[in-house]
């Protein structure tokens, strides 16, 4: 039987406060990404474009030759060689008309790969329903290529999505006014009463002045002073270091069974597990049915399935130790698998013995 291994990743915990830089810890309200979408369509595809079931497709293609002055029915259109997608982009903050960014073209129908296509050129909406950029050019799938016959298929990288660097130009600017706001607005990544506090004094101090004010866990509200200007007061502002603990914390990627544990993570001890698996095998075993010489049947060839299910006995084991990481090594000695590492972890945290936070990726 082979041993089932997780990987555990345990980083040690420091008493001493570490110092990190304010712009770190918090984003500044107004100053994000915007998400644009938009509908287009890949040509100069190699045959490995949407098929003829695909309707929205083939109405595309019609009404694109349409505004071209060309007129066909949509069921004239039989081609491979084009695929509708989704072109999707982050556009940065701050974005002025003429810049250019990437986007990402994600095939919407059946197409089998759309590498070495072409986007026609294609209007990107932010969530207002306006036109902030268009997206053209020639698409690239990072090398990834798909072949399928009779035998079986082979595909390296997802050649039904790809990118375009710089493929999407600004159109229209942000309706954002940084200038004219009359107060800096500041807001926590992680929510803390204490920490918003600390941000709020350092600025404070360093300025020799009551600028920031703590709202709630999550938003600090700061007046600008008179003799700075603004971008360079935002600049010292979170550049400023504050001093912060970690707190302990647990991250699992259940898909990989990886379980990574920072700071020092402590146990109500005692406390008591069981725990147990049911196992389930299946096995296939070739039956050939051979008939007489000379009957004119036909050999036959079928399957002989069996289930098999066990379920293994509970095991009940102790835990004295106040840290986690003692835990870990106790499950590891007893060959416990990933998803049952997961769950154990979990369970204690539910029963109120495990002081840490818990993050599931």
């Amino acid at each position: 039987m082979l041993k089932k291994i997780f990987l555990v990743f345990i980083f040690p915990f420091i008493l001493l406060a570490s110092e990190v830089k304010i712009g770190s810890e918090v984003n500044i309200v107004g100053v994000r990404t915007n998400y644009l979408t938009g509908y287009g369509i890949v040509v100069g595809l190699n045959g490995t474009g949407d098929g003829t079931t695909t309707k929205f497709t083939l109405l595309s293609i019609a009404n694109m030759l349409k505004k071209m002055g060309i007129y066909i029915d949509p069921k004239d259109v039989k081609t491979k060689n084009a695929a509708a997608v989704i072109v999707t982009a982050n556009m940065p903050p701050f974005a002025k008309s003429g810049m250019t960014f990437d986007v990402t073209v994600s095939s919407l129908g059946d197409a089998k790969d759309i590498g070495n296509g072409v986007l026609i050129r294609t209007p990107l909406f932010g969530p207002d329903k306006k036109v902030y950029a268009f997206a053209q050019g020639p698409v690239s799938t990072g090398g990834g290529f798909s072949e399928s016959n009779k035998g079986g298929k082979i595909q390296k990288n997802f050649t039904t999505t790809a990118v375009i660097p710089n493929g999407g130009i600004i159109e229209r600017d942000l309706p954002f006014d940084f200038k004219n706001l009359p107060f800096l607005t500041l807001t926590l990544k992680h929510p803390d009463f204490t920490k918003a506090k600390n941000i709020a004094s350092t600025i404070n101090n360093y300025f020799k002045e009551n600028l920031a004010d703590a709202v709630d866990s999550a938003t600090i509200k700061i007046k600008y002073p008179k003799n700075m200007k603004k971008v360079d007061f935002v600049s010292k502002v979170l550049n400023l270091k504050i001093d912060t603990q970690n707190e302990p914390t647990i991250v699992i990627y259940e898909r990989t069974g990886t379980v990574i544990m920072s700071g020092d993570i402590k146990i109500d001890a005692p406390v008591y597990v069981s725990h147990g698996n049911i196992y389930v095998s299946i096995q296939k075993e070739p039956i050939i049915s051979q008939p007489p010489p000379l009957s004119g049947g036909k050999t036959v060839k079928t399957q002989k399935v069996t289930t098999k299910v066990k379920e293994e006995n509970g095991r009940i084991f102790s835990i004295n130790s106040p840290s986690l990481k003692d835990l870990v090594k106790a499950l590891n000695d007893l060959g416990i698998s990933p998803r049952d590492l997961i769950a154990i972890i979990q369970a204690i945290k539910n029963a109120g013995k495990l002081h840490a936070k818990i993050v599931i990726m």
